[in-house]
């Protein structure tokens, strides 16, 4: 991996103008996210010109400024999400500096200076997490370049793919839990969640990728923890079109069981929906991660727009899972349901979360430890996937 010497920036509450030419003033910021996807914004009394770059051992993302004095709170600029050092100071009479050290493998998928409605302009830096490999990568290709107005994005590393334009269906088959969370635990067997959902999300990717154009690809293919956030944030790099989300809970009523299929909905359509809901999004606490603060997105009309598009797409692929299931795999009365499931908000890509039974029931649990039963449901899945790609994708339903 390439290593490039970085000078020392020093981090600073305040720095005064001192006379010796013009500079900019950073008079506040901000920074939200998790350890997945963090933002950062910076705003200024007068446009930036900015330029960033990666540098190797720790993983860092450099901005370089022309002269600024940094005006805000330290406290403002704390590390957080993504980075686990944000430091930022003068380098030499006409430039400044800001470090970002991340906790992991980092790269940004937008950095761009905007106009702000009252005073000024404001540095937005979206990062999100990558692997190792990518990351070298950056390292390796980028140019370093003299610092720059409006937007330093090129070069920075590639966005996932546009999965409407690349001729592949894609899917993101997700195995809930993993890891330090177990999950829901079988009622005879003792087995974990997150064993039988790594196991069916297995037979479902394979039972998916046998069909013309659609790839499907798991989010986890061990017994590993991912954060809500990082099980998203994966899915979405690897140009997901459908983003499936698989469990199989408990419930105090061991009589209860049958499949059932979530969207997202903020207000849940059933006290049984919305305590399940309550439950898997506690996931991320059990690892010691808050899910407080959510995604760094911006809260906007279009985002809206794109939202309530997504949850129609969702709700069409949820009514096709439940039409194939119908008469083949058992169901719950009344099998779609929605509740605020915390990995099925992303804004641009269709989600379901399906419970796969109940390990609470003797019965379910015995069909969810059955490799023939799971391959069944992975052949009604593909039908319901299928329908829904004709039908929907292709605008013909």
């Amino acid at each position: 991996m390439m290593v490039v010497c970085v000078a020392r920036a020093h981090a600073t509450e305040t720095e005064p103008a001192t006379g010796e030419g013009e500079k900019l003033l950073a008079f506040s910021a901000r920074i939200a996210g998790d350890d997945a996807r963090t933002r950062v914004v910076i705003d200024f009394d007068g446009k930036p010109e900015f330029s960033a770059h990666y540098v190797a051992s720790p993983e860092r993302i450099v901005i370089d400024l022309p002269a600024t004095a940094f005006g805000f709170p330290a406290a403002d600029l704390s590390a957080r999400g993504l980075f686990k050092d944000i430091r930022y100071g003068t380098m030499g009479q006409g430039s400044a500096r800001i470090v970002l050290t991340g906790i992991r493998p980092v790269r940004l998928v937008l950095a761009e200076v905007q106009k702000n409605e009252g005073h000024g302009y404001r540095l937005v830096l979206d990062a999100e997490m990558t692997t190792p490999k990518a990351f070298a990568d950056l390292v390796a290709q980028q140019k370093w370049v003299q610092p720059q107005s409006g937007s330093a994005i090129e070069g920075l590393g590639a966005s996932a793919r546009d999965p409407a334009t690349d001729g592949v269906f894609t899917i993101a088959v997700d195995a809930g839990h993993g890891g330090i969370d177990t999950g829901a635990m079988g009622a005879t067997s003792k087995t974990p969640e997150k064993e039988i959902t790594l196991a069916f999300a297995e037979t479902l990717a394979a039972r998916l990728n046998q069909e013309k154009g659609v790839k499907a690809f798991l989010t986890r293919d061990s017994d590993t923890f991912l954060s809500l956030s990082e099980r998203v944030t994966l899915a979405r790099q690897g140009g997901a079109d459908l983003f499936i989300s698989l469990h199989a809970d408990t419930l105090g009523q061991k009589n209860i069981r049958g499949a059932t299929v979530y969207t997202l909905s903020d207000t849940a359509s059933d006290r049984m929906a919305a305590a399940l809901a309550a439950r898997e999004n506690l996931s991320d606490q059990l690892a010691g991660y808050s899910i407080e603060s959510g995604p760094p997105e911006i809260a906007d009309i279009l985002l809206d727009l794109a939202r309530r598009e997504t949850q129609a797409f969702s709700i069409s692929l949820a009514e096709r899972v439940v039409k194939s299931f119908d008469g083949q795999i058992g169901l719950i009365n009344n099998p779609h349901r929605q509740a605020g499931f915390q990995v099925l908000r992303a804004p641009d890509m269709p989600s379901i979360l399906l419970e796969l039974g109940f390990l609470s029931n003797p019965a379910d649990e015995a069909l969810l430890l059955d490799p023939a039963w799971r391959q069944k449901v992975a052949d009604r899945m593909a039908d319901a996937v299928g329908r829904y790609r004709a039908e929907t994708v292709a605008g013909g339903g």
